[in-house]
């Protein structure tokens, strides 16, 4: 997923971008099949009454979309990046909403994986800064420990420290 351009500064470009692992969307998932399998029983088993057929279908189609469809959308909608000058939360469809950290006020990055999380190779991202809200996790971040590494290297280069390739490309100049 692509980070629109039309929102990159003059010499920004992006480092990572990236939303939540799928796997956020079992459960809204199984909830999905299981309101219209026990619509169905029950519409099957009330065949003779229609107005309790339609109450069962509204109250589904009520559970779908506040348990899947909503769910769903914001998964969509929900990116996070990092450019080479700040971190942008950016969420929503028709409301967005939208949450921007400059890259030199990030004090930390660190991940937590757990056991689920490294079945499924992805895991938190906490994104500390010098805010009173102090950090931000993103929680079932894919390729968790990836995109830590690459943001911590962002984050040394920005502080005037060197990047690997930088450091590779020196050794080389320098025949060692």
């Amino acid at each position: 997923m692509a980070f629109p351009e039309k929102l990159l500064n003059q010499g920004e470009h992006v480092i990572v971008s990236t939303r939540t692992h799928p796997k956020a969307l079992i459960f809204p998932t199984l909830i999905a099949i299981v309101t219209v399998v026990v619509a169905i029983v029950i519409s099957s088993l009330a065949s003779g009454t229609a107005i309790i057929q339609w109450v069962v279908w509204i109250l589904a189609v009520v559970v779908l979309f506040w348990f899947f469809v909503r769910p769903l959308v914001a998964w969509i909608t929900t990116t996070y990046t990092f450019t080479n000058r700040r971190f942008v939360k950016r969420s929503g469809f028709i409301a967005k909403e939208g949450r921007v950290i400059p890259l030199n006020r990030i004090s930390g990055v660190d991940f937590e994986i757990g056991v689920i999380d490294r079945i499924f190779g992805c895991g938190t991202l906490v994104v500390s800064d010098a805010s009173q809200d102090g950090r931000v996790l993103l929680n079932d971040i894919p390729k968790v420990e990836q995109v830590q590494t690459r943001v911590a290297d962002e984050l040394h280069h920005l502080t005037g420290g060197d990047s690997p390739d930088r450091r590779e490309s020196e050794r080389r100049d320098d025949g060692s």
